[in-house]
């Protein structure tokens, strides 16, 4: 209808200059479909305004109903009016985000305010309300069945949540979500309350959550279908229990009266975790759903552990033992033991008090995870160093194993897993093994770097490196924001706590500190945008943008609340 009418005729003369034509609309157009009832089934007005730049024009609509209403007496909200009632509004959310997270008070600029304001409304402007249904493929019960099941849809649910990035990933993302509310509830904990609730009312009969949210034909109209069916055996790091435990140690009574509902679905998802996703030995665990070894990839992927391609046993099996996860198992114990003590549940309390303190015991981490060859905490696997991907006309890239062939032994992978035991917290101070895991995160040649810590070690033979001819490296050296903040949160932990390393950890903590949010900021002064995740070499914002999810930690790395 628009192209049936636009013609080149129109001429615009400027004073003192000669005319420029320009494509136009002669008037407006209206149109108006209407149904056999005669009932309007759409309408739409097109005006075309044609404007010289630099220019400025403000437009108002009002619907018929605004003054049928008889709300004549109102003023129109335009010009001055909404100049005002705008300003005024910005003013109240200046003087709350100060009175909230004290940046000025802190000493930082007023840039890196607005960075922090710019953080935290994108992150509040991404959570939204998603209802449909999700593909699920069932668990069978058996691991590595041929038996085959089609994926099922799940009955239709609702999600209030916050998103990765609003034009990316607009969506629900399981372990993001544990970083969003720790921002999200330093600014309205009402609705962190609400988001959690949305997302435990997501657990099946069994106990388990999927990781990704995609609800409904318009979300999975978005997404690769690979990714499209989430498989209820798989798992995604708990970190919904983060959030939890600010809760529990603010003592918010409104958020003590939320957890009193929520403990039984915590519950009941902390145990699935922990028993489907159990290990060959006692106390160790295992993520189930890592890739196939097909030949084209370097190393299969562990997407449920969030950490994607980040280097595992070179070849999957059932005996590998993965660290972060039984870090993630043993902050679960000890905050679901906690919160269970803090609100009289004595059950709870008995049946997982004695499981937190067992994988809190140095002496079994030390036996499934540390690795004295490596001089840290590692995995465990059937693994080989002597893999890589090499051209083979016509096929590609492919796997080519050499020697030594794989063996069961620690995976030597350096990076943000081998820290987990001190991202979470679960070292006392006074513990031998910190005094290393400080050292390989404070030097350049392994984890540290002048924008943050890099995921991968420089030093591993996995850093930068493509997992297969199509997908570039991911975890494998870049800075992520999220890992950051947990290392922040460790670091200024241990600097106040008494013990051989409290100086190191609180002079480590300034540091990273500095650079983390010195090249955010320099990042979104340059280009606008937060991003998913940063250069390791050169700081520059990589992956998807605008990333206001847990990107947004850069508020609270500013704030120093942890």
């Amino acid at each position: 209808m628009v192209k049936s009418r636009l013609n080149s005729w129109f001429q615009h003369r400027p004073p003192g200059a000669s005319p420029e034509r320009y494509l136009g609309l002669p008037g407006s157009l209206k149109w108006e479909d209407r149904g056999p009832s005669g009932q309007g089934q759409g309408q739409f007005l097109i005006q075309q305004v044609t404007l010289k730049i630099p220019i400025s024009i403000e437009f108002v609509f009002e619907s018929g109903s605004a003054q049928a209403g008889g709300n004549q007496a109102l003023p129109r909200l335009a010009g001055s009016l909404l100049t005002q009632a705008l300003e005024s509004h910005a003013e109240g959310f200046r003087e709350r985000f100060e009175k909230t997270f004290q940046l000025k008070e802190k000493g930082l600029s007023s840039g890196e305010q607005v960075l922090g304001q710019a953080a935290l409304s994108g992150l509040l402007g991404g959570i939204g309300y998603f209802y449909g249904q999700g593909l699920v493929l069932p668990d069978i019960g058996v691991e590595g069945s041929e038996q085959k099941v089609d994926p099922a849809l799940f009955p239709p649910v609702p999600l209030f949540t916050a998103v990765p990035s609003r034009s990316f990933f607009p969506r629900g993302f399981l372990w993001d979500e544990g970083f969003h509310q720790l921002v999200v509830q330093r600014w309205d904990p009402s609705l962190t309350r609400e988001a959690l609730g949305h997302w435990l009312g997501l657990l099946n009969a069994d106990g388990w959550i999927g990781r990704e949210q995609i609800l409904g034909d318009e979300a999975r109209a978005r997404v690769p279908p690979e990714f499209l069916v989430q498989r209820a055996v798989h798992a995604n790091p708990p970190t919904l229990l983060l959030p939890v435990a600010h809760m529990l140690e603010v003592g918010d009574p409104d958020d003590l009266a939320f957890l009193r509902k929520a403990l039984p679905r915590l519950h009941a998802w902390f145990s699935w975790l922990h028993q489907s996703q159990a290990g060959p030995l006692p106390l160790s665990y295992r993520w189930r759903g890592r890739d196939p070894a097909l030949p084209t990839l370097l190393n299969p992927k562990t997407l449920p552990s969030g950490l994607d391609d980040y280097p595992r046993a070179s070849h999957p099996s059932v005996t590998e033992r993965h660290l972060d996860l039984r870090c993630w198992v043993a902050l679960g114990a000890r905050v679901l033991t906690r919160l269970a003590e803090h609100l009289g549940e004595a059950e709870v309390a008995a049946e997982l008090g004695p499981l937190a303190a067992s994988l809190e015991a140095a002496e079994s981490l030390d036996e499934l995870h540390w690795a004295p060859e490596l001089g840290v905490f590692a995995d465990f696997g059937n693994h080989t160093k002597a893999v890589q991907l090499k051209p083979r006309p016509p096929q590609g890239l492919v796997r080519v194993v050499g020697r030594p062939q794989p063996q069961l032994q620690y995976v030597d992978a350096l990076g943000y897993v081998s820290l987990f035991p001190l991202l979470l917290r679960l070292l006392d101070p006074t513990s031998s093994r910190l005094g290393p895991l400080l050292d390989i995160l404070a030097d350049s040649r392994h984890l540290w770097s002048p924008f943050g810590l890099r995921s991968l070690a420089a030093s591993s033979s996995f850093y930068g490196q493509r997992n297969s001819e199509h997908d570039p490296p991911y975890w494998r050296g870049a800075v992520w924001l999220n890992v950051n903040y947990l290392a922040l949160g460790a670091l200024h932990h241990y600097g106040h706590l008494e013990g051989p390393h409290q100086a190191r950890a609180a002079k480590l903590h300034g540091e990273l500190r500095a650079n983390v949010v010195g090249n955010v900021w320099r990042q979104y002064q340059a280009t606008g945008f937060l991003w998913e995740q940063y250069s390791d070499r050169d700081g520059r914002g990589m992956g998807c943008r605008p990333f206001h999810g847990w990107t947004s930690l850069v508020l609270l790395a500013m704030a120093e609340d942890y």
